[in-house]
Order: structure tokens, then sequence, then C-alpha cells
């Protein structure tokens, strides 16, 4: 049996940093001065990420590494979802650098460590094999984005977001809970690997139905974490309360740890309920059919509320709620090329919606609110910022030629190569992806719109800082190139070892 001290803990350098410089910034801020400009842990902030990118990059391509009984695992699966969460946290950091000037009593050297403290949360997420491990990330990612969504302490509306966040997010964390307590009941481990061997054995010995209540009270903690209808009900609120660089970091980072997360549980330790369950009322369908369902519903319900939003904050959240859908439909479909497919379009969402939101903060900080009113006449005041909008929202769109088409339509083929006569419903979820996917033109291009045929609301240029411009430019880059060139990160996506996160390390 091995020790502590056996392990290869080198495995765990990316946490480890990262947990480093969130406990030395913390400190180092205990005893600057109060008055002390406290901007400068962006730097720190960014060497802790390329340290733990550096570190991921090394540890890409080798071989699947267990420790703790293989409650913390890293394999490919891992290091995918660590890249995308590092890189998208880098550039949040990147355009918070003075972003909160005019915000008095903000607390900006703890915006940083906590920032840090949410990424941990996130990759610890992404590399567990145990619902103890799971459960200590998500909580330590809600926990930090509980705080920084109430960080502008003397806003009403961050306020209430915050409160919003924790009850609902409380509650959400409540029901995996329990939903992990039926779990362990029924298969006697709180292993991933463990319980998948055992939960088919539960199901065929008249448990069937505790493994069904299982698997929806679980469901439900995920829809809220991963904000799928009918779980979406705080979206809104929280993403306009909160300050537009946490909004971009709930909308793109949180969800794709969330969506990590999901498909490390429902591939290893859900997957009797969804590969077969021995003629009981949970059979091979039951699984997908749940997904599907709120998949579909996501997608409908985010599109036709966002047709009526007058907020941009607002109308992105309900576009978000429609992105989780699509998001969802691979692993709903179960296809063949369902990790591909589900990266590939995260990958692309990341760019994307951190280009859309860093727009918006410079039009908000600029107009003073994020109404649709204050884009009029962007084309004239900022050409190029105008133009790497446009190609954003063109991307969430899927209009071709950029990476959201081709990640709309690699998911769209995955759903129909899965679909047959007898599973009809994979035909349903293709042609309301096409539905919804049309009607978002309309507040997407109202956007546009905005910008290219209405007369500014000021005369003066908008004013972009270094740091958003150059996140606006690797976005605009990563959003042509990927959507130019697909095949060069479905390349890299396809040589990757998926398998290794379905089975134990030996």
């Amino acid at each position: 049996m091995k020790t502590l001290i056996d392990f290869d803990w080198t495995v765990m350098a990316p946490e480890l940093t990262i947990a480093g410089m969130a406990a030395l910034l913390s400190v180092i801020d205990l005893f600057l001065h109060p008055n002390k400009d406290r901007r400068f842990f962006m730097w720190p902030t960014l060497i802790a990420i390329g340290t733990a990118i550096g570190f991921v990059a090394t540890q890409w391509g080798k071989p699947a590494y267990q420790i703790l009984a293989d409650t913390y695992r890293v394999d490919d699966f891992a290091f995918v979802f660590k890249m995308i969460l590092l890189i998208g946290t880098a550039l949040v950091a990147v355009i918070s650098y003075g972003a909160f000037r005019r915000e008095k009593g903000f607390a900006e050297g703890e915006y940083y460590y906590l920032l840090l403290v949410a990424l941990l949360g996130g990759m610890v997420m992404t590399s567990s094999g145990d619902l103890i491990t799971l459960f200590v990330g998500l909580e330590l990612l809600s926990i930090a984005t509980y705080i920084l969504v109430g960080m502008r302490k003397r806003a009403i509306t961050s306020n209430e977001a915050a409160w919003k966040n924790v009850v609902l997010g409380g509650v959400a964390s409540a029901f995996i809970l329990y939903g992990m307590s039926f779990l362990y009941g029924l298969t006697g481990s709180t292993n991933l690997f463990t319980m998948k061997e055992r939960l088919g054995e539960a199901l065929t010995s008249g448990y069937d139905l505790y493994a069904w209540l299982a698997l929806f009270l679980i469901v439900f903690g995920f829809g809220f974490k991963v904000a799928v209808a009918p779980f979406h009900m705080w979206v809104p609120d929280v993403y306009q309360g909160a300050p537009t660089p946490i909004t971009a970091f709930l909308a793109v980072i949180s969800k794709t740890a969330a969506f990590a997360l999901m498909l490390r549980v429902f591939l290893t330790g859900f997957l009797p309920l969804f590969q077969g369950g021995g003629g009981t009322l949970v059979d091979e369908e039951t699984g997908g059919r749940l997904l599907l369902t709120m998949a579909g519903l996501s997608m409908i319900l985010g599109t036709v509320i966002a047709l009526r939003q007058q907020d941009a904050k607002r109308l992105l959240a309900y576009s978000s709620i429609a992105q989780a859908g699509v998001i969802l439909v691979p692993m709903a479909t179960w296809g063949p090329f369902l990790f591909p497919s589900t990266v590939y379009y995260l990958v692309g969402y990341l760019f994307t919606t951190l280009g859309a939101f860093t727009v918006l903060m410079l039009i908000e900080g600029d107009a003073g609110d994020s109404k649709l009113s204050s884009f009029a006449g962007l084309s004239r005041r900022a050409p190029l910022t105008a133009g790497a909008m446009a190609l954003f929202l063109l991307s969430l769109a899927g209009i071709p030629v950029t990476v959201g088409f081709f990640g709309k339509f690699y998911i769209l083929m995955n759903a129909i190569v899965t679909g047959s006569p007898e599973h009809w419903a994979m035909y349903l979820i293709a042609g309301i992806m096409l539905m919804t996917t049309v009607a978002s033109y309309f507040y997407y291009f109202g956007i546009i719109r905005m910008m290219y045929f209405r007369p500014p609301q000021r005369r003066e240029g908008l004013r972009v800082p270094v740091g958003a411009m150059m996140v606006i430019g690797i976005a605009f880059i990563a959003t042509l190139g990927l959507g130019l060139m697909p095949q060069w990160i479905l390349g890299i996506l396809g040589n990757l070892d998926w398998g290794a996160a379905l089975s134990p390390v030996k």
C-alpha cells in the first residue's frame, strides 16, 4: 500500500502554484497599508497562471496518473480543461486591471487572490475522481465566486446579485450533496469508478428508483451550476449585478469547470444509467432523455427571452443560457464526437464570450450603463472595437467562417450521426438547435445595427485601455483563426487519450 510520500506530487504542480500564489497575495494584502494601490497584484497573478500553464504543458501527453486511491487524477481530459480555465482566468485578470479604479471601497487585492482561489476550485473539479474531492473543488469555486459577485459593496445591484447567488447556490449544493448520499448508500463508495461497477448491480437488485432519484437530485444541482433551464432563474440578475469581469468569469470559467465536472460524473459514476439499466425503470435512455430535455428547454427559453431584452448584459446572460443548452447536446446524445465537439465549442466560447464582455465593459464604463442604446454609433467612435464586437456576435450567432459556426456544426453533426428511427429525439434536438440559432440572429444583429446604423450619443472616441485592447485582439484572432483553421485544434483533440478519463488508473 502506498503512503503519502510514495506518490509523485509533481503532478499537482499547477494546483500548488495557484494555491501558493493565492496564499502569498493574501499575506501581502494583510501587511500593505490600506491606502496602498493593489492593482500590481495582477502581475503576480499572471505569473502564477503562466507558471501553471507551463506545468500543464510539460505534463501533456503523459500517461494518466492517480494519487490517493484514484480520488485525484491527471489525464488528457484534465489537461485540456485546465488549460481552458487557466487561459480564461488570465484574460479576466488582464481586463480587470484598473477596471475598478472608480469604485469606492473596492478591495482590489482580495479580488485577485479570490480569482485564484476560484480558479483552483475549477482545476480540482477537472481532476476529481471521487465525490468528496469533487464537492470540495465545487464549493471552493462557488464560495469564491459568491464573494466576487458582491465585491462592489456600495452597489445595490451587486449586493442583490451576491445574495441570490449565495442562497440559490447553497440550495443547489444541498441537492448535489443529497444525491451523492443516495449514491453512497447504493454503492458503498464515493469513488466514481467503484460506483460505476456497483451501480449496475444496484439497478438489477431492485434499487433502481433510488438511482433515479440520485440522478435527478444531482442533475438539479449541476443544472444550476452550468445555468441551464429550468434552473437558470439566477443568471440574469447575477450577471447584471456582478462586476463585468466577474460576469465574464461566471459565463466562461465557472461554466467550463461545471461542464467538466458533469462529464466526469456522468461518464464514470452514472454510466450504467446512460448505457443500460438491466431492464429496470432506469433504462439506457433515461439519462440521455433528461439531458436532452434540459438542452432543448435552455435553447428555447434562453433565445425567446433574449429577444425582448434592452440591456446588453441581460441579453448576453440569456444568450449564455441558450449556449449552455448547445454545449449540453453532445453529452445528451452520446455521439462518437462527444469529447472533441464539446471541447472545441468550449474553446471557441471562451474567446468569443470574453471578447464580447470586454467590449461591454468598455461601453459600461463609458456610458455608465449596459443598455443596448449605449452601443449606438460605436463604429464611428471606435471602428476597430466595433468590428471586433461584430465578429464576436457573429460567432455567437453561428455565422460561417467563425469558431462559433464550426462549433455548432460539429455538435449538430454529432446529434444527427447518433440519430436513428428509434432515437428520433436526436433529430428533434438538432431541429431545435437550427431554429434557435436562426432566431438568435435577431438580437445579435440588433447590437450590430446599433453600432453601425444609429448615430452616436457622444462625439468623443471610446477610451480602450491597453489590457482590454490586448484581450480583444487575442479574442479576435482566436475567433477568426479557429474558424478558418478548425482542423488545427481538432487534430490536437483527436490525438488525446479520452478513454483514460473513463477507467481507473492501474
